[in-house]
């Protein structure tokens, strides 16, 4: 197959919905979900500029501290990690920007659950706008949802995924949790025979099981962001997108228009669906690096930011203890230890924003890893990002 675009991989012969999001066809797909989804945009405006920073800054020469405890090269695990985009924003200047794999300025690349925090920080502003609020219940705000296992949910227990809703996360089981999540948004096609809901809607109506009461402990599951996503359109009576794009892409000062994909009904895909810049991924991380503040203007409200970095431990089961002793989740953000000044928004396959608002300091990378989860990596990448943080030095 001819490439069309010299330095830009092809896209493989054998691209379908059972293999887009796997290796090695996950290394074109993040980057062309528009080319084989249905997606809305998010449109952007008057771009924010983001000048160069000379601070002699050289990865070369960088070593961390590994999640074995060795001393690795900071180059050497940016090569190793299968790096799509790589940029480092200090005092809101690039200190660092680097494409691989065909990626370049202006492309936009696949978030996977990097969108839940957008989805948060769009929570944030309605809720200042009073127009969202958080202790209402997912049957407060669509009613045809009362009857299901979220309805007695509250927005707050949704932003920390505290509900006690029995949906497992699990990647590989086509026939529950996250495997019909991805039937239902179009994703993955279903099984012969298989009669799961087709839209994400109507997979939230036809849960009905319960682990634990809600507000008891936090558990990861994607379709808390989705819940959430319902409630925001039909509070607002407006599409995702459109807000994301009126405001956050547009005020932050985005160069690029993003995209959701959408599912078969035209619902963005709130828990994973964004794909965005490089930079503008950087631009949102300054949000929450400056509390609440980019490009001269209040975006997301101070107090939503300030909330956002300090979650509960005592809500983090044993589970989740093993490479974040003192970890938390808050507002669709980890925090990964509660006595630090970061907090992190990730996505499988290697996608993640670092903010640490002591140093004022945002690292974004994009990756396309081979295996959806690798601890070991996502450790390694976030030692890297702190140690450049601390090279860089505070505020």
């Amino acid at each position: 197959m001819r490439n069309p675009e010299p330095g830009r991989p092809p896209r493989p012969n054998d691209l379908t919905l059972a293999n887009w999001d796997r290796a090695p066809h996950n290394r074109w797909a993040y980057q062309h979900i528009s080319d084989f989804l249905p997606t809305v945009p998010i449109a952007s405006g008057e771009p924010m500029a983001l000048i160069a920073a000379d601070t002699g800054l050289d990865l070369a020469a960088l070593t961390f501290t590994d999640h074995r405890g060795d001393r690795v090269n900071a180059a050497a695990a940016l090569d190793g990690s299968w790096t799509d985009g790589f940029l480092i924003l200090h005092r809101g200047r690039v200190v660092f920007e680097n494409y691989r794999n065909g990626m370049r300025s202006g492309s936009v690349h696949l978030t996977q659950s990097v969108s839940k925090s957008v989805v948060a920080a769009l929570t944030g502003i309605l809720h200042q706008q009073g127009c969202f609020p958080l202790d209402r219940t997912v049957a407060a705000y669509v009613p045809e949802l009362a009857a299901c296992a979220y309805g007695d949910v509250t927005v707050s227990q949704l932003l920390d995924m505290t509900s006690g809703v029995h949906f497992p996360e699990g990647m590989a089981d086509p026939v529950s949790g996250i495997g019909l999540m991805d039937i239902a948004v179009g994703w993955k096609a279903a099984p012969p025979g298989n009669a799961s809901p087709r839209t994400v809607r109507e997979l939230v109506a036809s849960l009905r099981r319960l682990s634990r009461p809600h507000g008891q402990e936090f558990e990861y599951r994607s379709m808390e962001t989705e819940v959430l996503g319902l409630c925001i359109e039909a509070a607002i009576g407006r599409r995702l997108a459109d807000l994301v794009s009126e405001l956050i892409w547009r005020p932050m000062g985005a160069e690029d228009d993003a995209n959701f994909a959408v599912d078969p009904e035209g619902y963005a895909i709130a828990d994973g669906g964004l794909s965005a810049s490089l930079r503008d991924l950087g631009r949102f991380g300054l949000i929450y690096a400056r509390d609440g503040c980019a490009n001269g203007r209040q975006i997301v409200p101070e107090q939503w930011v300030a909330r956002t970095r300090v979650g509960d431990p005592a809500l983090f089961p044993d589970r989740y203890r093993a490479d974040r002793p003192n970890g938390a989740y808050r507002n669709q953000f980890w925090i990964a230890d509660v006595g630090a000044p970061v907090i992190l928004a990730l996505g499988v396959y290697g996608q993640m924003i670092y903010i640490d608002h002591q140093r004022d300091f945002v690292g974004v990378k994009l990756s396309t890893w081979p295996r959806a989860i690798n601890p070991a990596m996502r450790i390694d990448v976030q030692n890297l990002m702190g140690t450049v943080a601390e090279v860089l030095g505070a505020d």
